[in-house]
């Protein structure tokens, strides 16, 4: 016979499944988002935005499940960590999730105009922010704080390339003021993957947190 608590331990493991479901909706929105900026490719953007409204209800569906868990089983405090966590995780990657569509939308302003310059650093952000995410939820689900704070450490790597590309787009500006608005656009598509990194960050503080019952602050 299933007990009251082996029912609400399903319940919880069924949430944090639900956090890697997101998880796996804002990986593909970044990729897909940093692909259609490489190919100024419209359809692919509009894609994006579309299906942001995907990620924005599965943070709504994760809100609603962790309330209805609060409401009716009164958590101990280490579940109410759990709860709290997830529901905060979620929505960190709810906002990774708006970047991505801001990149996207991005590509439809200047998808009808050449790249300024070859994406290198830019492609290299994105794919270390989505390994940062996907190691950050692993540590979590795994309850890890050692790796969580060694992960953050590595969002260092995301603000160097976000420097580079900064100096180099400000050469372009200054060499050439017909090359602003184009500059622009890739400073901004620079800085939404600088701030997933700075999210992900963000994740492996509340992976702490939970494990600690700490609040601490990783690689401020």
């Amino acid at each position: 016979m299933t007990t009251i608590r082996e029912t609400y331990n399903d319940r919880l493991a069924a949430l944090q499944d639900d956090l890697l479901s997101m998880g796996r909706l804002v990986d593909q929105a970044i990729d897909l988002a940093i692909c259609s900026l490489s190919n100024r490719d419209k359809a692919l953007a509009k894609q994006v935005i579309d299906n942001d409204a995907q990620i924005n209800q599965a943070l709504r569906d994760i809100e609603e499940k962790c309330l209805v868990l609060i409401a009716t089983q009164q958590p101990l405090a280490s579940d109410l960590r759990i709860i709290l966590s997830v529901s905060s995780i979620a929505t960190e990657m709810e906002r990774m999730g708006d970047y991505a569509k801001g990149i996207a939308q991005i590509t439809l302003n200047i998808a009808d105009q050449p790249l300024l310059k070859p994406l290198i650093d830019i492609p290299r952000m994105a794919a270390k922010g989505r390994q940062l995410l996907h190691d950050q939820l692993a540590a979590f689900i795994h309850r890890d704080a050692d790796t969580a704070r060694r992960l953050s450490a590595e969002d260092d790597e995301i603000d160097a390339l976000y420097d580079q590309v900064y100096r180099e787009l400000l050469i372009f500006m200054m060499q050439d003021p017909r090359t602003v608005d184009r500059a622009t656009h890739l400073l901004w598509v620079a800085h939404n993957l600088e701030r997933i990194g700075d999210r992900t960050t963000n994740i492996g503080e509340r992976t702490a947190f939970l494990v600690t019952g700490q609040v601490e602050e990783l690689n401020p």
